[in-house]
């Protein structure tokens, strides 16, 4: 008989948690880029408005918080619903599993046709694969769920919590120093992060880095100068 090769054999200590570290990773880069920008665009207009550093602060300060919360909130209840879905995909493929093994074994036999054996060896691979895990085997290759590595919606939302927070940081505390060029370092401190936000994002999803980055600092250039000169017509209004 030809020797067939395990398919249902590979090591899972390389690839376990692979998906929700680089669900930690997304968040924590989208995190950090909507503290930076949210937060830079806040303080300009306070900071525009008025030159009484503790209401800057204040403001800032609320921002922070209550933006960081907002978005561990927001990715919480999105990651909860990815994992809802994950979890239902593996119960009803346990089901099926359970319900009619014949028919399973005859779609993964397909399936592996389709990647290119031929349908002895299909055969043959989908049996040892069904015996080693017919569960695992299922979902990794009709879902591309690994169970060991269904999403976390904690880790999620509090990689976005931290990474939002340390983001917000970069322009509340530029935007606090006495030195009449605060607008300037502000300015090219964030172009700067979001520049390094904008070049992680596109890594993380294999695109092009430098139209991402372009993209990224002119939308938060843009921000902060919307809002400064809201900020400093307001104050002049007001005044």
């Amino acid at each position: 008989m030809t020797d067939v090769l395990d398919l249902s054999h590979h090591e899972h200590g390389d690839t376990e948690g692979l998906s929700n570290r680089l669900n930690w990773l997304r968040a924590g880069v989208l995190g950090a880029n909507d503290g930076i920008v949210s937060v830079a665009g806040l303080v300009m207009g306070v900071a525009g408005a008025t030159d009484d550093r503790s209401a800057i602060a204040i403001a800032g300060t609320a921002a922070l918080v209550a933006g960081a919360l907002s978005m561990a909130a927001g990715e919480y209840v999105s990651v909860s619903t990815q994992r809802d879905a994950e979890l239902a995909l593996i119960e009803a493929e346990r089901h099926d599993l359970e319900r009619m093994p014949a028919e399973e074994l005859d779609h993964l036999t397909v399936m592996l046709e389709e990647k290119g054996l031929s349908p002895e060896i299909a055969r043959q691979a989908a049996v040892q694969m069904t015996a080693k895990d017919a569960l695992r085997t299922h979902t990794e290759l009709e879902f591309g769920i690994d169970i060991d590595d269904v999403t976390n919606p904690w880790g999620a939302a509090l990689a976005s919590m931290v990474a939002f927070s340390v983001g917000a940081l970069l322009p509340l505390l530029t935007i606090l120093l006495p030195s009449p060029e605060r607008f300037y370092v502000t300015a090219i401190a964030v172009a700067v992060a979001l520049g390094v936000t904008g070049w992680s994002s596109a890594r993380l999803s294999r695109a092009r880095p430098w139209p991402a980055v372009v993209r990224n600092v002119a939308g938060g250039v843009f921000a902060m100068a919307v809002t400064l000169l809201i900020g400093r017509l307001l104050g002049t209004r007001i005044s």
